[in-house]
């Protein structure tokens, strides 16, 4: 394993672009038994309330057709138990849906699941393992490999090979994080060029006058933009405002 670990690195920095890394880890993963793949990052992995935002970014390999609407649009990602897991999760696990499967999810899986359980059941990709990496500042990657079965010899098989698929997912992390860019921007809040530059300078401490003589605006307008920014950042005032600006990464440039 060791000597395909080292031509995968190799692969990876030789790669463009985040799908064709995407194509060089699902040709190992492959090999471990892991047919469909699920790659995905935020730099702001839950919101204010600390609920899960749907992540910037999702790579997906051999999963069904439907699974980046489901998941990406219809609120899977808020219901999936290995995504609430994985947070909070420092170390690599194995999972299983199966009834009888007792892994970690056992614990955790309730009615608010069962959309994303019967999915996966249906699907018979109701085990797998998946790699949390949590990575400076704050932001959080995941690796997921998921098995076409789903019997206790499914789950033995994806609990020997954890270990290795960890260290593939690593690699991913490590050569993908340069090309992530502008695609990695969290989705949670969008705000304009101008509300993030008057919200940069109420961090600074200026108040709305100093902001507008700053820029050279009207105090109107810059109240304007403050007060937009509010709105969208669900916040009371200016000081909640910024505070949430910075939760979700958004004065970071």
């Amino acid at each position: 394993m060791q000597a395909k670990l080292a031509d995968l690195h190799t692969r990876l920095a030789s790669d463009s672009n985040l799908d064709e890394q995407m194509d060089s880890v699902a040709e190992l993963a492959a090999q471990l038994g892991f047919d469909a793949l699920v790659y995905d990052y935020s730099p702001v992995p839950l919101d204010h309330l600390g609920e899960l935002i749907t992540p910037a970014v999702v790579r997906l390999r051999q999963t069904p057709r439907d699974w980046q609407d489901l998941w990406c649009s219809d609120g899977f990602y808020q219901i999936d138990p290995v995504q609430q897991l994985a947070v909070s999760s420092i170390a690599p696990f194995a999972w299983s849906y199966l009834p009888k499967g007792e892994t970690v999810l056992q614990r955790l899986i309730d009615r608010r699941h069962a959309p994303v359980v019967g999915y996966l059941l249906d699907a018979q990709l109701a085990c797998g393992v998946t790699v949390p990496i949590h990575l400076p500042r704050g932001g959080l990657a995941t690796l997921t490999g998921l098995r076409p079965q789903a019997s206790q010899r499914d789950l033995d098989d994806a609990r020997e090979h954890l270990a290795d698929f960890s260290l593939i997912a690593h690699a991913l992390q490590e050569a993908a994080y340069p090309l992530l860019g502008k695609e990695a921007a969290s989705r949670a809040i969008r705000l304009t060029r101008r509300e993030l530059e008057c919200l940069r300078w109420a961090a600074e401490g200026l108040t709305a006058a100093q902001i507008a003589e700053m820029l050279t605006r009207s105090l109107a307008t810059v109240s304007l933009h403050l007060t937009s920014a509010m709105h969208k950042l669900g916040a009371k005032n200016r000081v909640q405002a910024v505070a949430r600006a910075v939760h979700y990464r958004l004065l970071d440039n």
